[in-house]
């Protein structure tokens, strides 16, 4: 089955989605910001064969998430560090471990979020750096970007007047 490519959709969910959308990708993600750098650790965490390891590094180096480096001069052995670009993707980890103790973990949360000074267990959700305001349905909507398209536009509109419309 070929790879429909999402890099010329005017959506920038479909264009993520280019970069992250398979989901060895977004483990691997995951273990970076756990602090896994080295490919054998990486295939240790997640149990991926080693071609499809390989295959998914480059792509996450190649879409700019990752970087690779050497940390071996006499055996080529690298290790594969975030970028600004990857520690960008934490705030859609945080937001998928969220989602997945909520709906997904029927024993119960293995992983929470806790304030680093006190402890306290947190509950995550979307604000508006600007107002603080919580993004929940109904408090604010899609707008036309300036690049946006007659066709993003009209699709815009008429999505508008839907109660599940962001």
């Amino acid at each position: 089955m070929e790879h429909k490519s999402f890099s010329d959709m005017p959506c920038p969910i479909a264009r993520s989605l280019e970069h992250v959308g398979e989901w060895w990708s977004i483990l691997i993600m995951r273990d970076a910001f756990f602090g896994i750098k080295r490919f054998d650790d990486f295939q240790k965490s997640l149990g991926i064969a080693p071609n499809m390891l390989t295959r998914r590094l480059k792509g996450l180096v190649e879409s700019g998430l990752l970087e690779k480096r050497s940390y071996s001069d006499h055996a080529n052995r690298y290790e594969y560090v975030l970028t600004q670009r990857g520690k960008d993707f934490r705030p859609v980890l945080i937001s998928f471990l969220a989602w997945g103790n909520k709906h997904f973990a029927p024993e119960g949360a293995n992983l929470l979020l806790a304030d680093a000074d006190t402890g306290k267990v947190a509950n995550p959700v979307l604000i508006d750096k600007k107002t603080g305001k919580e993004i929940v349905q109904g408090s604010h909507k899609i707008i036309a970007g300036p690049a946006a398209s007659a066709g993003v536009r009209q699709a815009i509109k008429a999505a508008d007047h839907t109660e599940t419309f962001f």
